[in-house]
């Protein structure tokens, strides 16, 4: 009797624990993360590149006086507008008149002397018709009115020299443009040389940025017209990060890559009507470049490890599995996949932080077209 119930107690003991375990396989069961998954799939996009950019004038001279003497007046105010050939400067002329009025007075007496030697030469020739002098003194006479007519030329560079000095006492604009600081103020000595102000004509601006040589390629590649003036058409984003109104054009690049930075220079040109821009200032130069069958990956996808980018891949049973992938660059708040990943696979969305590799999870799916890809707002490109 007693061995009876012994064996009945270990029945039941065993029936006990075979419930326990499939009770605690199926609460595992029930305990596997529901997680949202995205399939990856290509779409066309627009890829923004930024690049700091440095603005010029495409003119901005520097006014030097081209003669010494005293500041007499300044007729221009600093950030004034001014037209070719107008008056900036003034210098005291005096000297320079007084030169002019002895070089004028020398050229009249050169021109006095030739025309004795003029007259000299016609005695002379009546004089040898009459055989009263020879053959040499008409020469004498012919060699004087060469040497009277040579000094008249001396005389009169020497007048031309005296009067462009005159003149060169007031300094006039070389173009239209807008005045810069003035650095002398009336009754300065000014030295000739001396830096007196510069105008910049900023009608049009030129933005100078520095391109990598992959990014180079890239553009050379993939624009037949990427120069001149139907060349690339940019955008910029001023010190502000406000859009700049008016689009530019890329014209020019230099023809050689620097040594230390391994990058090439290009030159863009931006209308400037409102005299917003002003040179030496700065600005982001943005360029656009279409991207067909672009792989795109959510931010909120990736976490990084050592520098790398992963995601979690998802199989046909929910086993999820740590990937790595080398992104392009990035365009709202999403990667553009240059490697790694192929499209048609899922991925986990979001809720990351809580998987781990080789977990199995509950798969939500979520339409990619329902993740809102934005291209307003333009980020690196790596």
């Amino acid at each position: 009797m007693k061995k009876s119930i012994g064996f009945g107690a270990m029945l039941l003991g065993a029936c006990l624990t075979g419930c326990q375990t499939k009770q605690e396989q199926s609460d595992q069961t029930d305990e596997k993360l529901t997680l949202p998954v995205v399939k990856l799939t290509q779409q066309s996009t627009e890829l923004q590149r930024e690049y700091v950019s440095t603005l010029e004038a495409v003119r901005n001279v520097e006014i030097r006086a081209r003669v010494g003497g005293f500041l007499e007046k300044i007729h221009v105010d600093e950030g004034q507008r001014v037209q070719k050939g107008q008056v900036l400067f003034s210098l005291n002329a005096a000297e320079y008149q007084v030169e002019a009025d002895k070089a004028k007075a020398a050229l009249k007496i050169a021109q006095a002397q030739a025309k004795t030697a003029e007259v000299e030469v016609g005695r002379v020739k009546l004089l040898l018709a009459s055989k009263v002098v020879s053959p040499s003194e008409m020469e004498l006479a012919q060699a004087k009115l060469e040497a009277a007519r040579a000094e008249i030329d001396e005389a009169r560079a020497s007048h031309q020299a005296a009067a462009l000095k005159l003149t060169q006492a007031q300094i006039r604009a070389p173009f239209d443009g807008v005045i810069n600081r003035i650095p002398f103020k009336i009754g300065s000595l000014i030295e000739e040389g001396a830096l007196l102000t510069t105008v910049s004509d900023i009608h049009e601006v030129f933005a100078y940025f520095d391109v990598s040589e992959r990014e180079y390629l890239g553009f050379i590649k993939n624009n037949r017209n990427l120069l001149g003036k139907g060349g690339k058409e940019v955008e910029m984003l001023l010190a502000d990060e406000s859009l700049y109104p008016y689009k530019g054009h890329i014209e020019v690049m230099e023809s050689t890559f620097e040594g230390g930075s391994g990058t090439i220079a290009f030159r863009a040109r931006f209308a400037n009507p409102k005299q917003l821009l002003k040179h030496g200032s700065s600005g982001k130069i943005r360029i656009s470049t279409q991207v067909s069958n672009a792989l795109l990956v959510p931010q909120k996808s990736v976490f990084e490890v050592q520098d790398k980018n992963y995601v979690f891949v998802v199989d046909q049973g929910g086993k999820v599995k740590s990937r790595s992938f080398v992104p392009r660059g990035r365009v709202g708040k999403h990667y553009i996949v240059s490697s790694g990943l192929q499209p048609g696979e899922r991925i986990v969305f979001e809720g990351i932080q809580n998987v781990r590799d080789g977990e199995e999870i509950t798969p939500k799916p979520i339409s990619s077209d329902s993740l809102g890809i934005s291209q307003e707002n333009a980020v690196k490109v790596m």
